[in-house]
């Protein structure tokens, strides 16, 4: 009995410390932000198949959600990444994905070169001109490594970001443990400094 009270303590903590990391990482390097010129960048994962895979269907219904209801009109959605296998482009797959099955109709861009998420950021930079706030959407602790990156590249742009809908309280909970501790690995690859683990206020 002990013994399995043990194990549900524990799976419910491992629960608890990925959902707090999720939401932890997705609240760090943004800001409010104003203005009704808004960038949703959508950040692509390996993707195969000819069709978008279930990371890159999440992500993409996550780039939309994120659409401020005030700046609908004025919002482009910037899908980003480049061939894996030779066929259609990341960009291309969840564009498809975007207007064939959601039905999205709204402005949208896309960036098919990139391989890295540094060449995500480096790519998508001419296409954020004239925007007044910029969300970067994917696992949090990727977007924070690509919001990481805008920062380095261009601080002026990074003053613009502002939070996605990609993070949710449950959503993904069974695996949210599992995105934690690969996002933990890259972030200490990448060497994030200190002043680009702070949530922002």
């Amino acid at each position: 009995m002990r013994r399995r009270t043990g194990l549900a303590m524990a799976g419910v903590a491992t629960l608890a410390w990925g959902e707090w990391l999720n939401w932890r990482w997705s609240r760090i390097l943004v800001g409010n932000g104003e203005g009704a010129a808004e960038a949703v960048v959508v950040l692509g994962f390996r993707n195969p198949q000819a069709t978008a895979n279930v990371i890159n269907r999440w992500r993409v219904r996550a780039g939309i959600r994120s659409i401020g209801a005030d700046s609908a009109r004025g919002t482009r959605v910037i899908f980003s990444g480049g061939a894996t296998s030779g066929g259609a482009s990341e960009a291309q797959l969840m564009a498809d994905y975007a207007k064939s099955v959601l039905g999205f109709d709204g402005a949208v861009l896309l960036e098919e070169e990139s391989a890295t998420t540094w060449e995500n950021i480096t790519n998508v930079i001419p296409l954020l001109d004239g925007v007044d706030r910029i969300k970067i959407v994917s696992q949090p602790a990727h977007a924070l490594k690509a919001r990481a990156y805008l920062r380095r590249q261009r601080p002026d742009l990074a003053e613009k970001l502002v939070r996605a809908d990609d993070y949710r309280p449950g959503e993904w909970m069974i695996v949210k443990p599992l995105f934690a501790a690969y996002g933990l690995w890259a972030l200490r690859g990448r060497k994030l400094k200190a002043d680009e683990r702070k949530i922002s206020p």
